[in-house]
């Protein structure tokens, strides 16, 4: 029976349409190609797929692009962090290692939905879903990477046959190039929505080479078009406390322009406002984090 690849590929495989992407899934329009360098690159004939890897660069730093290309020519693409990479690499091995194991496949005894083995990796509050699954056409592994804000999923589906030939020439790229992104190591917060009205605002935390950053986003719905509209900012994470300081003294004036009254004190004169005392919860409170990139 043939490895060849999922039945399910097809949700993400879509015609190239010359659109290039950062790490973090980004859309760059032609004037921005000009930015993105291509440092290495290899290609593997697996079964009737072509697999690209790419090494790129552009200013948020190196990535791989992972690009699946069917025998109709349509495609698929990924992208990894160099570290992600790296742990892509060695989970490789443990299901090349798990698949050697496996008996010869048997339509009886296959899982409902198909999956005999799975891991998850998460970057950057992005996560990728690593599913080893059968089904008529054989075994496969299937690679999903979620997208910003939702959406279908980008995937690619390497033949079972062929991961460790795909593990041993990410394992040359990432003996070439290296596997470390630099920046902030942690775990990034999760994201934080909040809905006044008929507006959204998005508190999302991202990082890239200049380093961590809360992007603030306003959704707005739009009559004219029958779409959403949304506009963002972008915070550096060194001015986060000093943007908190100032939002915290405008809504200070504003309570006592609301209710001059209660922020009298018992000579008459204005109540003075206390300091924070956990000043890192209340940014906490106001941050939150997703993957978006500047």
């Amino acid at each position: 029976m043939s490895d060849i690849g999922s039945g399910d590929e097809g949700i993400s495989s879509q015609k190239y349409h010359g659109q290039v992407m950062d790490a973090g899934g980004n859309n760059f329009d032609s004037g921005q190609q000009a930015q993105e360098q291509e440092l290495a690159t290899k290609m593997l004939q697996i079964q009737s797929k072509r697999f690209y890897l790419d090494v790129k660069q552009n200013r948020r730093g190196r990535f791989i692009k992972v690009a699946e290309i069917g025998a109709d020519g349509r495609r698929s693409q990924i992208f990894l962090a160099m570290s992600t990479a790296a742990e892509f690499r060695d989970h490789l091995s443990a299901f090349s290692d798990f698949y050697s194991s496996l008996g010869p496949p048997n339509p009886d005894n296959v899982p409902d939905d198909g999956k005999l083995k799975s891991e998850m990796m998460l970057k950057d509050n992005r996560r990728y879903y690593l599913d080893l699954k059968e089904n008529s056409r054989g075994r496969f592994l299937r690679v999903s990477q979620t997208q910003t804000r939702g959406g279908p999923r980008a995937q690619v589906a390497l033949p079972a046959q062929g991961m460790i030939e795909f593990r041993d020439a990410l394992t040359d790229l990432l003996d070439d190039f290296g596997s470390d992104d630099g920046g902030f190591k942690g775990e990034l917060p999760e994201g934080r929505h909040l809905r006044v009205d008929n507006k959204n605002f998005y508190f999302d935390i991202g990082q890239n080479n200049r380093g961590v950053y809360m992007k603030v986003s306003e959704v707005v719905p739009s009559l004219q078009v029958k779409s959403n509209f949304r506009t963002a900012i972008t915070v550096p994470e060194k001015c986060w406390t000093r943007f908190r300081d100032i939002l915290a003294d405008y809504c200070d004036k504003m309570n006592r322009a609301h209710d001059p009254d209660h922020h009298q004190g018992a000579s008459g004169a204005p109540a003075q406002r206390a300091p924070s005392a956990q000043p890192n919860r209340d940014v906490e409170s106001f941050a939150g984090s997703a993957p978006p990139r500047i």
